[in-house]
């Protein structure tokens, strides 16, 4: 009786350090592997599309198909990606192609495709060469994968998100525009050199539409919970606006051949964990409004909660009327460029 009782204690008390012990380890690995039978596709293998497909495969929760019109482009991207697969200890596949079929149902679709910004040119000047790609490579990716949301990366983003609603006519909440996320690292970023802090400290809110109308939110803006605004006089928190709002453009000078791509593909996989791991991230992302804001009818940028099925909800803000001017100013010029694209 008394080595039944020890023996029995002893393969309780195993079952439960057992159990204890590998639940970090299964955690990590459902979140990690949980998703991978999903499928992403990601149309345009340029800089910020080869990225976001390179940061998704070395994370390894999904596949990915690398689509370009430039088959051998593709191809050779992806293959160099895949080849890196092993020492990520990632088990995701990458297929690159040029043909809409190899995209076929696909869970997310990220749009990245567009004529690339040169110096000197604004987002405003891509408008309507980058909506002819829009349109073509939308039509292609819904055909075959009716039942994905799109992410929309392509600039000016904001006009682009709403020519691929039109072309695709999938429920708006499946349709989001990726400038919110990035903008507000970049404002982030330069609040973090600002104090010589790490940047996790930061949280950052930017609204509007993703171009220099954006509006950067210094009252929502905080580093470890303060607002800016107890922090920096009106001066410092305007100069670090302005950087904000020019914040690709900078980038681009110094590239003098190219644009950022490390900063919105990293912006774009955050939005792609949220919706596949249903995680409910508030994000600012690029939304359709449907009277939110007081605004119908267009994608803008504002708080979202990303989940499974897209935008599952707006969050609507009280703004000041200054606010609430820059905002609506920020519209116009969105509104602006859509009526530019579609005259009457």
């Amino acid at each position: 009786m008394v080595a039944t009782f020890y023996i029995s204690n002893f393969i309780v008390k195993s079952r439960l350090f057992i159990h204890v012990f590998s639940l970090p380890f299964l955690f990590f690995f459902n979140y990690n592997t949980y998703p991978v039978n999903k499928k992403i596709t990601v149309i345009g293998a340029g800089n910020v599309g080869a990225t976001t497909a390179e940061l998704i495969a070395r994370d390894g929760f999904t596949d990915v198909v690398l689509f370009d019109m430039h088959e051998g482009i593709a191809k050779g991207k992806a293959l160099d990606i895949m080849e890196a697969c092993p020492l990520w200890s990632s088990p995701a596949s990458v297929t690159g192609t040029a043909s809409f079929a190899d995209t076929a149902d696909s869970d997310i679709v990220i749009i990245t495709a567009g004529f690339p910004r040169k110096p000197g040119m604004s987002r405003d000047d891509l408008l309507h060469a980058n909506a002819d790609v829009i349109k073509e490579v939308t039509e292609g990716t819904v055909r075959h994968s009716p039942d994905s949301i799109i992410i929309v990366v392509t600039n000016p983003m904001d006009i682009m998100a709403y020519t691929a609603l039109q072309v695709s006519r999938f429920d708006y909440r499946r349709i989001i525009g990726m400038g919110g996320v990035l903008d507000s690292a970049r404002f982030r970023t330069f609040v973090a050199l600002e104090f010589g802090v790490s940047p996790q400290d930061i949280e950052a809110l930017v609204l509007g539409g993703h171009g220099d109308q954006m509006v950067p939110m210094p009252r929502f803006t905080t580093v470890k919970g303060i607002p800016i605004t107890e922090l920096l006089d009106a001066n410092d928190i305007n100069r670090i606006i302005e950087r904000t709002r020019n914040g690709g453009a900078e980038i681009v000078s110094l590239l003098k051949t190219g644009s950022a791509f490390y900063a919105p593909a990293a912006a774009t996989v955050q939005m792609v964990r949220s919706i596949l791991f249903d995680e409910k991230r508030l994000l600012p992302c690029s939304a359709y409004l449907e009277g939110e804001y007081g605004i119908a009818g267009i994608f803008v940028g504002v708080p979202v909660i990303l989940g499974r099925n897209g935008v599952e909800n707006i969050i609507t803000l009280e703004l000041t009327k200054e606010e609430k001017a820059m905002f609506d100013r920020s519209v116009s010029a969105v509104r602006a460029m859509i009526d530019t694209l579609n005259p009457a």
